[in-house]
């Protein structure tokens, strides 16, 4: 057995999470490519892992020995991704199977770089008959919870099994409903995700939130070329995909990248963001009441500015259309890995502030 803080340990969980582990990904959890490959080198002469090449696809997968292993070690932890007929423990070939659990991992690995605990041993089950009140805190935020968690309570979760998202990460201010789109526009029923919206906010009350909680989405992705599809999309032919609806009153576009990492860690500490907001807009002059744009402040000229480097898909559309309408001129306020898409998407006269990420995370996020 490996301590539970060592890498190797780390990868074998990171594969057991996702039933098959994407090579390309490796380097997202162990930064150095070549130890990385020291390490798949040693696992698989341990037995312990095996790689699966098909259908130009990649990947790594537990052997029944590493399955034992972790199972003696923690059986909390992995129960329930590896015992039984679930798609993590009994692992199929199809191309479009073994996607999704990429997918899975790479939001995981985000969600494991912007520090926010996902496994059943490491928080309260929430999502269970019989829970009690009290047992879940705004201190114990943020958390993630998955789709696979909801069908523990039973008979309710089918009003939501055909929900595209892959869970719920509770933030100490919402609910956000957790979607990964991968390379595409992914696929979308408007009644579904409503469903999932009031189910969320009726089971979540008081389980930490007094009252309702607002619950909002984040889309994840593999980079900001689908962050533009996902601006651009109007559902497709049959109206089958995507498409920035009612269904949340935001929805927050992020790639499963190291810059995706930093966006979450800031979209789940709204103290943290409330501070950042402060500090952008600390040149800019106060809202203007009749102005009719939505807007954050006003530049030395009068222009409308907005912050957008939550990347709130709806919040932008309004503001390149209000722009439009009335005429103005106005001033985007984002990080510099998100310019390009947004030049590409919008059509008004806009001027960028950049947000230098590199600089945030030392002076800011005081990160290495």
């Amino acid at each position: 057995m490996y301590p539970s803080t060592s890498q190797k340990y780390r990868l074998l969980e990171m594969v057991a999470l996702c039933g098959e582990f994407p090579a390309d990904q490796l380097t997202r959890l162990i930064p150095s490519p070549s130890y990385g490959e020291k390490l798949i080198t040693e696992l698989k002469a341990q037995k312990l892992l095996r790689t699966h090449y098909r259908d130009h696809l990649r990947g790594y997968r537990l052997t029944g020995r590493a399955k034992q292993m972790l199972l003696a070690q923690n059986p909390e932890r992995f129960r329930d991704f590896l015992t039984g007929n679930t798609e993590t423990n009994q692992v199929r070939s199809e191309v479009t199977r073994r996607l999704r659990l990429y997918q899975k991992a790479e939001t995981y690995l985000t969600l494991l770089s912007a520090g926010i605990p996902f496994f059943a041993d490491q928080k309260p089950d929430i999502f269970r008959e019989g829970r009690e009140a009290g047992i879940l805190t705004m201190g114990n935020l943020p958390l993630f919870y998955s789709s696979r968690e909801f069908k523990h309570i039973g008979s309710e979760a089918t009003k939501i099994r055909n929900s595209r998202s892959m869970g719920v990460l509770l933030a100490p201010h919402c609910a956000y409903a957790l979607y990964n789109t991968g390379d595409h526009v992914l696929k979308w029923e408007y009644r579904t995700e409503v469903r999932l919206n009031a189910f969320l906010q009726h089971y979540l009350q008081d389980f930490p939130y007094t009252g309702h909680p607002k619950v909002r989405a984040i889309l994840t992705g593999k980079d900001m070329d689908t962050a533009y599809q996902l601006l651009t999309s109007t559902g497709g032919y049959k109206k089958s995909l995507f498409v920035a609806d009612t269904s949340y009153e935001h929805f927050h576009y992020l790639p499963n990248t190291p810059e995706g990492e930093t966006l979450l860690k800031l979209l789940v500490r709204p103290r943290l963001m409330k501070q950042l907001d402060q500090l952008l807009l600390s040149d800019l002059g106060s809202r203007q009441p009749g102005l009719p744009i939505d807007h954050d402040g006003v530049d030395a000229s009068g222009n409308p500015a907005v912050l957008a480097y939550d990347f709130d898909l709806h919040r932008i559309n309004r503001f390149n259309t209000g722009l439009n309408v009335y005429g103005r001129k106005g001033v985007m306020i984002c990080f510099d890995f998100q310019i390009p898409c947004l030049k590409r998407y919008l059509t008004a006269d806009i001027r960028f502030s950049s947000i230098d990420l590199s600089k945030l995370r030392k002076g800011f996020l005081h990160e290495p």
